[in-house]
Formats: C-alpha cells, structure tokens, sequence
C-alpha cells in the first residue's frame, strides 16, 4: 500500500515538474527576446556563436552524412529483390529519405549532442561561477545576451548545414551504389532526378529551423538554471541533450502531421 502511494507520488511530482518547466521555460524565453541594450555587441557575438555553432560541426555533419547516404543506397539495392521495381527507385529513396527525415531530423539530434551539450555547459559553468549574476548587476539582459546570438546562429547557419548534408549524403550513396556494383551511376541520378517535389525541401528547412531553436534553448534553459558546482553542470548537460531529442522527435511528429498532410 505504501509503496503504490509513493509510486502515485513520484508520478504526480514527475508531472507537475515538467509542467513548471514548460511554463519557466515560456517565461524565460521572453527575456530573450528583449530588445538589446547595445545592437553591435550582439551583431559581434553572432558572429562568434556562427562559428562556434555552425562552423565547428561542419568536419562532424560531413562524415555522417556520407556514411548515411552511403548504407541507405546499399540497404535500399538489397531490399530491392523485385523485377518489377526499377533499380532507380534507389535513388529515388536515397534523396526522399534524406530530404524528408535522415538529414533534419537526424542531423538535428546529432548537434543536439554536440552543439546542446556545449552550451549547457558554457552557460552553466557560467552560473555556478556567479558570472551570470555579474551580468545582472551590471544591468544587462544576461538571458538575451547568452542565449539570443547562439538561437540566431543556430537558425542562420543549420539550413545551410542540413543542405550540405542532403547533398554529401546523396553523393555518398552515390559513391556506394557505383563502388558495389549495387547500381550504376546513370540509374542512380535517374532516380535522384525522377518525380522530384521542391516542397520536400521547403519542408525539410522549416524543420530545421524549429529545431535549431531548440537545440540552443532547451540546453541553455537548464545551463542558465543550474546549481550547485560541476558535478550539477554535467547533469544540467545531459538532462538538456536528453530533453531536447525528445522535444526534436516531438516536433518532427507535429510538424510532419501539419506539413505533409
């Protein structure tokens, strides 16, 4: 009996905490977007955060999308064991997967881990140390001046990323169809020309956007609230990185549902 209370407990304590969290998060996320004390000092650390968030991920993204493209051909030219279905339609598949999900979505969750981590991190080494609080005394917007050139970054240089990344993986998958012998190149950019719709990637940027929103706020969120010393900042990081997949996946669902109906 005590046992099942306590459970009951923990349950409803699990709940109501993600709750307040959603609604300090809203709270906090309109501090953001304050009007800034100084416009220049903001266009400078926008650049900087470019090349912190978009820059430095680029060697990462580039390996990945390679190898993506390159086992998603091979899978795709195994399954394949139809007469009736046209080996172009690996190619077709390569370039809709990537374009639709591989790219966006997974990409996205890949710098969730690398780029949310970081932030978390900076921003909470940044408040256990108290240089936040020196921010607040001297009278600046510390929310809007941390987190708002990383979120304007994030969303400026991830589309850019996600296209590189439908590009390399298609030419990996390209790569891995002509090396195998799995398919020839003429069938393979038959496939990626065939019945192609330029809303796919109307639809694969919005959704990076949304998620780039995420992957710097959700991490800063509970960089910016963290306590304790740098036992608390590694936990602030991994709860961010956890939280902001199962946001990413979230969105991917409601934004597919809206987009693509």
């Amino acid at each position: 009996m005590f046992s099942y209370e306590r459970r009951m407990a923990n349950f409803s304590r699990n709940y109501m905490s993600i709750f307040f969290h959603i609604g300090q998060y809203i709270l906090w996320m309109g501090r953001v977007f304050k009007r800034p004390e100084k416009r220049s000092i903001y266009r400078q650390r926008i650049f900087e955060e470019i090349q912190n968030v978009g820059y430095a991920s680029i060697g990462l993204v580039a390996l990945v999308s390679i190898f993506m493209g390159a086992v998603l051909t091979i899978q795709l030219a195994y399954n394949i064991s139809s007469p009736l279905i046209p080996i172009y339609t690996v190619g077709l598949g390569v370039r809709d997967s990537l374009i639709l999900e591989f790219s966006p979505t997974i990409i996205s969750i890949i710098l969730a881990g690398k780029v949310g981590s970081s932030i978390a991190g900076e921003i909470g080494t940044m408040r256990v140390t108290d240089q936040i609080d020196a921010l607040d005394i001297m009278g600046v917007n510390s929310t809007g001046y941390l987190v708002g050139p990383k979120m304007i970054a994030a969303i400026i240089c991830n589309p850019f990323i996600v296209i590189m990344s439908i590009s390399l993986g298609i030419f990996g998958g390209y790569m891995a169809g002509v090396l195998t012998g799995e398919v020839s190149g003429t069938d393979y950019i038959y496939g990626i020309q065939y019945w192609f719709q330029p809303f796919y990637i109307t639809y694969a940027l919005i959704k990076t956007v949304v998620f780039a929103a995420i992957i710097t706020t959700v991490p800063a969120y509970f960089g910016y609230h963290a306590s304790g010393g740098a036992l608390e900042v590694g936990k602030a990081s991994t709860v961010s990185v956890v939280y902001s997949i199962v946001i990413i996946l979230t969105f991917n669902l409601i934004l597919t549902q809206m987009l693509l109906q």
